[in-house]
This record gives structure tokens, C-alpha cells and sequence, in this order.
């Protein structure tokens, strides 16, 4: 099962695609989708959406893991990270590819065995997981492949993909 972790950011949306061969995870590929801030904001949604599709079109996962919505203290970066993540389940969707959420929490505790880590601890467990030789940067292409870890671990406790 190869499955795509989404980050989604409107400056930054990370990804991350990671391998299941046999009790091994490996990661296919993983980076950041960049926008710049001086572009006008469909426009960056648009190259979010376009690139994710290039992705999926690419390599074609089995899934798809995006955060779930969290609640944020600024209004306005909440609603620009709503309309990313908009983006990205827009793409997945257009791909034909499943999407599931996880909780920031949950992606957490799946790869550190605690929900309130740190993101270096995030970072240092995810390389220790899929064997890289340094932390993968940056890090919001580690926060995707914790994602993508953190649905091999949850499809592989129910035995089969059940959307959430």
C-alpha cells in the first residue's frame, strides 16, 4: 500500500509518500509544495491543487492522509489553512484517491507514542521509522510522512481501508 501524507500550508503544504513492503515502511518521496506570499491567493490554492495532482497523477497512492481541522487562535491564518486543505482534498478527490484524517494528536502518538510531542521529536522518530539517514526536512514534509506512517498504522489495526 503506498499512501500520500498531506501537510497542507498556504505558504507551505507538505507531502510525503511512504511505502508498506511487507512490515517495512520506506518513503517513496517526500518535500514541500512552496507558494509565494506576493501572489494572489487563488492563485497559490490553485498551485497547491495542481501540484498535488501532479503528484497523485505520478505516482498514484492508495490513499491519502490529511490533518484534520484543529482549532487556531488567528482567525485569518485558520481560514487561509481551511482553504489549503480545501485545495489538497480537492485534488484527491479529482484523483480518484481515498482521503482520511487524523487528529494532530493522533499523528503524534502514532509515530512518537506521545500526542503532545515536540516536532523535532516528530522529525527524529520519523527517520528512525523509514530508515533515513537525517531528519527530513522541512519540516512540514516530516509532519506528512507522519501522517502517511500514522494511516499504514491505523489500516493496518483495522485490517482494511475504511474511510474516516
Amino acid at each position: 500500500m503506498l499512501v500520500l501524507g498531506i501537510d497542507p500550508g498556504s505558504t507551505t503544504t507538505g507531502y510525503g509518500l511512504v511505502r508498506e513492503e511487507g512490515a517495512r515502511l520506506t518513503a517513496v518521496a517526500f518535500g514541500a509544495i512552496g507558494t509565494r506570499s506576493a501572489l494572489p491567493f487563488p492563485q497559490r490554492l490553485h498551485q497547491i491543487f495542481q501540484a498535488l495532482r501532479d503528484l497523485m497523477a505520478g505516482h498514484r497512492p492508495d490513499a491519502a492522509a490529511v490533518e484534520g481541522v484543529f482549532f487556531a487562535r488567528n482567525v485569518q491564518s485558520a481560514i487561509k489553512l481551511g482553504q489549503a486543505r480545501g485545495a489538497a482534498l480537492l485534488a484527491a478527490a479529482v484523483e480518484g484517491v481515498p482521503v482520511f484524517e487524523y487528529a494532530p494528536r493522533q499523528v503524534k502518538g502514532a509515530v512518537s507514542g506521545y500526542g503532545g510531542a515536540e516536532k523535532a521529536q516528530v522529525q527524529a522518530m520519523v527517520r528512525a521509522l523509514l530508515g533515513l539517514a537525517e531528519p527530513p526536512e522541512p519540516a512540514d514534509a516530516a509532519d506528512a510522512l507522519a501522517l502517511a506512517i500514522c494511516h499504514h498504522h491505523a489500516a493496518g489495526a483495522r485490517g482494511r481501508l475504511v474511510r474516516v
